[in-house]
């Protein structure tokens, strides 16, 4: 497949080009793979960085392809590891620095699926907004997928307050994503800012052009420290806080290889033209954006943001998703339309599932993320088994619906691989196996699998349930292990 390249130094898209169907119902992807190049703000080194679509259910994963195996850490919450000068993530030896401005883009145009690849351990900074990861997917377009988009309501208020930095956040009920953010640095420069979002449809042209900010003092400790290797006065606003003297403006000149450095009227250093007299206030926003997309779930709520940072981000990100986790089981009972198309068929279900007739025991696969599944198994009276089980009162053993949960989770766990055809799941270890209504011919077994850890080395941990309507019949914990079809 052809590349679309892009760089920090080419013309921007119209705004009129915009292709996202943030309000499909549907999960969402790139058409076609996209790679833009940069220098990372704070490494220095130039990176480059290539988005590529990705199945439903696979989120958003950042891949290092300049290291031996290429390893890939999810962008979630649970994997966050500093946010001193940014959201870093890390896992299984792949770190990444610097996502917030690419995750925001992603869900500013209803990206859900999307490997980003890096031959580099930070995303490079472009222009220091949103603007230009979003112009580079609108380059290859947003396509369409044939999967629900889980959103979880969020119905009673979430609040994190942090008493040191005086940041306070809050998550309301409401039936949009909604950002409302408040500054105040004690800056008679800044002042207080607001900014709000009331639609994600407002981001594209009203959050993501806006570029991140720091003040001068902050900057000169930055560069004292080495600490800000690839930043230019092109990807970033910086605030004059102080009187400067005529030496320490020639010193910054020679470090960014300026000519002249004079400070605007408006106490803005790098002679920049703003986008919005609160720029600094919706780039605040477009962070909370970024930052909140590692909770892992699409939420409809309005989220109050007073003097937000990236480290209060992700601890409200955490607060947000243990709500989800704790509340999921009041909707777990998937609801299953059978006049809905299915996200995987027989037809494909067969090329992934090594089992055949008469022991393939899911007929469709109608939900599927990186973290759960949901098959679905038409019980009828021509099942085999029934001729030797019961025949007098056909019930479907106890053991083939494990069967079922088990064949449904092999599909959980082949879709985290690239090459599923030249793997096998074996199950390990089933556990905490309950059966509690029986099953009879006519009805509809609804399968949900969903991990209970992340997979490690090949080994997931899934709690299974079987449904019948809106009736638990069986639950259990299954451990299985993917092994490559040449190590069996």
């Amino acid at each position: 497949m052809s590349e679309t390249i892009i760089t920090n130094t080419e013309s921007r898209i119209k705004t009129d080009t915009l292709h996202s169907t943030k309000n499909s119902q549907n999960q969402q992807t790139l058409k076609g793979s996209v790679t833009l190049q940069g220098v990372g703000l704070h490494t220095g080194k130039n990176v480059t960085m290539t988005m590529r679509p990705a199945s439903p259910g696979f989120g958003i994963r950042f891949q290092r392809v300049d290291i031996p195996e290429k390893p890939i850490v999810k962008a979630d919450v649970d994997f966050v590891v500093d946010t001193s000068r940014g959201t870093t993530i890390e896992y299984n030896g792949a770190r990444v620095s610097t996502i917030e401005h690419t995750m925001a883009a992603l869900v500013g145009l209803g990206i859900d699926n999307a490997l980003i690849e890096l031959d580099g351990p930070e995303v490079p900074i472009m222009d220091g907004s949103a603007m230009q990861f979003m112009e580079a997917i609108e380059s290859v377009g947003v396509q369409e997928q044939d999967a629900t988009r889980i959103v979880y309501s969020i119905v009673n208020n979430i609040h994190f307050y942090d008493p040191v930095k005086n940041v306070d956040m809050l998550a309301v009920p409401s039936t949009e994503y909604q950002i409302t953010t408040l500054i105040d640095f004690n800056s008679p420069v800044l002042g207080t800012q607001h900014a709000g979002m009331k639609h994600i449809s407002e981001f594209r042209n009203e959050v993501g052009p806006c570029r991140t900010f720091c003040f001068l003092h902050e900057l000169e400790y930055l560069l004292d420290n080495n600490l800000i290797k690839g930043g230019d006065l092109n990807n970033a606003i910086v605030v004059v806080d102080k009187v400067v003297s005529q030496e320490e403006l020639n010193r910054l000149a020679k470090v960014f290889n300026q000519q002249k450095i004079e400070v605007k009227q408006e106490g803005i250093l790098n002679n920049i033209q703003l986008h919005f007299t609160n720029e600094p206030a919706r780039h605040k926003l477009l962070d909370v954006v970024g930052d909140l997309a590692l909770v892992g779930y699409s939420i409809k709520a309005h989220i109050i943001a007073s003097r937000p940072g990236h480290a209060s981000n992700v601890e409200f990100a955490k607060k947000i998703k243990q709500y989800i986790k704790k509340n999921k089981h009041l909707t777990d009972i998937p609801n299953y339309d059978p006049t809905q198309p299915a996200i995987y068929d027989i037809n494909h279900i067969t090329r992934v599932l090594p089992h055949k007739y008469p022991f393939l025991f899911v007929d469709k696969i109608i939900e599927l993320s990186d973290t759960h599944i949901v098959g679905i198994k038409n019980v009828t009276f021509n099942e085999h088994f029934f001729q030797g089980h019961f025949p007098g009162n056909p019930v479907m053993p106890g053991v083939l619906q494990i069967e079922a949960l088990a064949q449904t989770g092999g599909i959980l766990a082949m879709n985290n691989i690239a090459d599923p055809e030249n793997y096998d799941t074996y199950f390990l270890k089933i556990d905490k196996v309950k059966f509690k209504n029986v099953v009879r011919p006519g009805d509809t077994l609804i399968l949900k699998m969903e991990l209970m850890n992340p997979i490690r080395r090949g080994i997931c941990e899934m709690r299974g349930m079987v449904y019948v309507g809106n009736k638990l019949a069986t639950e259990a914990e299954l451990v299985a292990q993917i092994a490559r079809k040449d190590k069996k």
